[in-house]
């Protein structure tokens, strides 16, 4: 029962901290103005109106005996003239005349309802009221014997008008307070927005140089901590590719010369084994440092993925690749790394396959480009372990054919640097399907 409960909560609470908080904030204030509205209007407000009610019933009633005992025309003048002047009543009396068929009193109205039962236990069904026609008046009217006595006087004199002034307090600090509390859990969570999206673009292998710690003493050592760690892991990533070049460099001057040795040899055959064997070697080289560079530090832009496809396949034969296009897709991220991932799989697709097609579509989260061929494809084993750098199918394909199995790790690195994915799977063609699922 409670894990369901619990879960229920969930779906229906707030995922973002600021409305988290300001649930937090502004629902004690609101469910203590709700007490104190139900506490007054219970306690004091109905009470005070069924006592303002009770002594005009008292004073109409007090009317009813002085008419009673003395129905002359002098008498009635001067009942009628002092009620209007002391009470501020307005008198008619009415001869021969009924009481209205209709019904006007509010059924669910505080003040209608306390009237009604004030005036039924001294008046029984003998009397009439209505507070609707007028504003600030009410008309009732009472059956004696042949005579319907038409009463008109201030509402006020059953409504305590306090109430008014009293919701007006208790509604404006309470719209002040919970405003002075947005204005704050705003400035108090932007810091951490600012955190979320620095860490989600370094994620992405974004450069990110414009975080500064701001906020609460706990939010700025956050911010400050995670600002170190970043700075920590591009000095790694930078002495990384440096050192990979120079070892590169270093590895490529003897290498050259051993080529330039090779060239004088009379020896041909075997010097044209061994320059093949130079030539893997400084193939080999550049790949350690492709995969290397791989991180490497570019502003991110709009890419619209159409126009990047048809760029690329210009360099490739038209007869060999087709492309679907769709609806114009763009995306944000690093358009040399993104170019460098698709033109490794299109050349892996025709190192290996005849033919290949690719076809881009639009997801809710992002655009998703799919590359097939027709070639021998991976066994289904083998998916998962052809990411892994250095690593080489013998029986089937590698990424190509004198690589040394870093393209697709390659490829992978950049597709997860800007938040996506890449996977394999069979094609329809017959041989390997790549899925690259980008964010916007």
């Amino acid at each position: 029962m409670f894990y369901g409960l619990n879960n229920f909560i969930k779906k229906i609470f707030p995922k973002r901290l600021f409305y988290r908080a300001l649930i937090i904030v502004a629902a004690p204030v609101i469910i203590l103005q709700i007490t104190i509205s139900i506490v007054f209007f219970d306690s004091i407000w109905i009470k005070a109106n069924k006592g303002m009610t009770r002594s005009l019933v008292s004073e109409i009633e007090t009317l009813f005996d002085v008419y009673k005992s003395n129905q002359t025309k002098e008498n009635i003048k001067q009942i009628t003239d002092l009620y209007k002047k002391n009470f501020d009543f307005v008198i008619n009396i009415k001869s021969d005349e009924l009481l209205p068929v209709t019904r006007s009193d509010r059924r669910f109205s505080p003040m209608d309802r306390s009237l009604r039962r004030e005036m039924k236990s001294t008046f029984q069904n003998n009397f009439w009221f209505d507070t609707v026609t007028y504003i600030d008046l009410v008309d009732l009217r009472i059956k004696t014997n042949n005579e319907v006595i038409q009463i008109f006087f201030p509402k006020d004199k059953i409504a305590p008008s306090s109430v008014r002034v009293f919701v007006l307090w208790l509604t404006v600090p309470s719209l002040l307070l919970i405003t002075i509390a947005l204005i704050f859990l705003k400035n108090q969570t932007r810091p951490l927005v600012k955190l979320s999206k620095a860490a989600e673009r370094f994620g992405k292998g974004e450069l990110v140089d414009d975080l500064r710690p701001s906020g609460a003493l706990e939010i700025r050592k956050a911010t400050y901590e995670f600002d170190r760690m970043m700075k920590r892991i591009n000095r790694h990533l930078a002495q990384r590719s440096e050192m990979l070049s120079g070892i590169s460099h270093d590895l490529r001057t003897p290498l050259t010369r051993l080529k330039l040795q090779l060239a004088m040899m009379d020896k041909k055959d075997l010097a044209e084994k061994m320059t093949n064997d130079i030539d893997e070697m400084e193939k080999m080289l550049s790949d350690y440092l492709q995969y290397a560079k791989s991180q490497a530090e570019e502003n991110s832009t709009k890419i619209n993925l159409s126009n990047m496809i048809t760029e690329i396949l210009k360099n490739y034969d038209k007869n060999r690749c087709e492309f679907e296009k769709s609806e114009i897709i763009e995306i944000e991220g690093r358009k040399n790394l993104i170019k460098r991932c698709i033109i490794n799989i299109i050349g892996n697709g025709l190192a290996y396959g005849d033919k290949i097609k690719i076809q881009i579509k639009k997801s809710i989260n992002g655009g998703i480009i799919i590359i097939e061929d027709n070639g021998p494809g991976i066994a289904e084993s083998e998916l998962l372990n052809v990411f892994k750098p250095f690593y080489r199918i013998d029986k089937s394909r590698g990424l190509n054919k004198s690589g040394v199995g870093l393209g697709l790790s390659i490829a992978q690195d950049i597709i997860k640097s800007h938040g996506g994915n890449i996977t394999l799977s069979k094609s329809k063609m017959g041989g390997l399907l790549v899925k690259i699922s980008l964010p916007f």
